[in-house]
């Protein structure tokens, strides 16, 4: 059966299989968000590519309606949170569009190790907030 969340899937990995083929790169969102800082060379296309994925997120919200539920957290919670994953991607060599989509793909075990401790850290994060709500 077709749904969005499957049409939003393989448009993830048909982007990221053209960025692979006409860059060179993987489409890892954690290092093209780095590079901006920290790279000289490059950061027309890190800065359109960031701001394609946040104003196609605030689109797709509008457009179909979305309830997130950030609007039920405050921002200073976000800002940990995010703090939190910044962190993890320099510990973890990566985020979960790099190894999740793009490392798994080309078979890598380094990335399935990754994805294997961020699913199980997601789980044992929504087990213990369910626990002590």
């Amino acid at each position: 059966m077709f749904t969005l969340p499957l049409l939003g899937g393989a448009l993830i990995g048909l982007a990221s299989a053209i960025f692979l083929a006409a860059l060179g790169r993987v489409a890892g969102i954690s290092g093209v968000l780095s590079g901006i800082f920290s790279e000289s060379s490059g950061r027309g296309w890190r800065v359109a590519f960031v701001l394609g994925i946040v104003l196609g997120g605030v689109w797709a919200g509008r457009f179909f309606d979305v309830n997130i539920a950030a609007n039920q957290v405050s921002l200073l919670w976000l800002a940990i949170a995010g703090g939190l994953v910044g962190f993890g991607t320099v510990m973890g060599s990566g985020c979960t569009s790099g190894h999740g989509v793009c490392g798994l793909a080309r078979g890598s075990m380094r990335s399935l190790v990754a994805v294997v401790v961020f699913i199980g850290s997601g789980i044992l994060t929504v087990t213990a907030m369910g626990v002590f709500k």
